[in-house]
Order: structure tokens, then sequence, then C-alpha cells
């Protein structure tokens, strides 16, 4: 597997891009090339699955019922860093009281903590996991988790992409050898990682977000 930040001038346009905090972070990097990834082959999985089923996506905008139904959302070590950097230096300041509010306050049953009038807000940073899961045909009911009650309308992303993804991310948890991240990848390493988004302690995320406005006053 080479590098297709290098190789590919489209996925290169598409991706999210913070030269500073890139500069003082190497994690992020390679963060925002794994998602750049798993985003080009959720479009190009999309595009398939229009032309061969003639589908339409129902995800639209303001469109929130996965994010207040799903309870298990799997969140990597890496994604997890990603979000504390976004909620703590780069989050909209008229987003941040109520989020901070929303993480003092979480409970496990709780919709996503992230999500604010219908909205994720931290959309650029947003999981695999809700990068991928994307439904056909029609929105989802209220309650509803189409994985499980109607499976054919929900994208199953392509593999190859986010195995291209894992393998850029692993440098983070020490396997910089590009043969020992091919076999790492080969071998699901990453899943052994998988942390539950709904079980972390956000409240400890809100702490940071205090000290950071302060020491900014």
């Amino acid at each position: 597997m080479n590098d297709p930040e290098k190789t590919d001038d489209k996925l290169y346009s598409m991706r999210l891009h913070f030269p500073d905090d890139e500069s003082k972070h190497q994690w992020l990097p390679m963060l925002l090339d794994a998602y750049a990834i798993i985003d080009k082959g959720v479009s190009i999985a999309i595009d398939e699955e229009r032309e061969k089923r003639k589908v339409e996506l129902a995800c639209k905008n303001g469109c929130a019922t996965c994010c207040r139904t799903h309870n298990d959302i799997p969140v990597y070590p890496l994604e997890l860093v990603g979000i504390y950097w976004f909620t703590i230096e780069r989050m909209d300041k008229s987003l941040r009281e109520n989020l901070k509010r929303q993480l003092v306050n979480y409970k496990k049953e709780d919709p996503c903590p992230f999500l604010i009038d219908s909205s994720c807000s931290i959309h650029p940073v947003r999981p695999v996991a809700c990068r991928q899961f994307n439904v056909f045909n029609k929105p989802c009911d209220k309650g509803e988790d189409p994985y499980y009650i109607r499976r054919d309308d929900v994208l199953t992303p392509i593999q190859d992409y986010t195995a291209r993804a894992f393998f850029i991310m692993l440098p983070f948890y020490g396997i910089s050898d590009e043969a020992a991240r091919i076999q790492a990848v080969k071998n699901n390493l990453l899943h052994t990682q998988v942390r539950i988004l709904q079980s972390c302690n956000w409240k400890a995320l809100a702490g940071r977000m205090d000290e950071f406005d302060a020491q900014k006053r």
C-alpha cells in the first residue's frame, strides 16, 4: 500500500487541511489522510449503488435518527484524539457552551453527545463508523436501525478503502514499518483498540475545554 495522498490529486483536494495544527501534531495529518480515503470510498460506493440498484441516498442535512438511535458507535483511539483536538481548539463559538453543557450532563442512554440541533457538531472529524453509515431509499423511522431491519438499504463500505485508511493510521499505534502495517491490517489489529463512543468520559472533555478557554482569556 502506498501513500494515496501523494498519488491522488482528487483525494488531496477533498482532504481537510489545518496547516498550523498539522505542523504541531504529528498524528493529525494521518487522521485527515485516513478520513479523506474513507470519504472517497463512501462516495464511490454510493455512486455504484445508485448505478446498480437505481436507488437514492435517504440521508439528508438535518436527518439525525442514527445519532439518536445508535448506542454503540465504535471509535478508535486516534479518532478520540482528533475529537478532543477539534472540540477543544476548533469548536465554533456558537456551539461551544451548549456542547460543554451536554458533555457535562451526558448519560450513556442519551443521543450522541455531539448532536446539537439535529446536526453533528464535530462533523469534520466524525468517526469512520459515522462516515460510512449511509441509508438508501427512505429516511429512517424514529427509533429504527435499518442495519437490522432493512440491511439491503444500508451501504456496504468498500473494504479496500477502509483497509487503506487503517494502514495510514497505524503509525499512531507505534507500527511504522510498511510490512508490519500490511500485516496489522490483515489481522484487523485496530479492531482490538475500539471503544464505544457512548461509554467515554465526556465530562472530562468539557473540563479540558474550560481549561483551554481560561488560558485564552
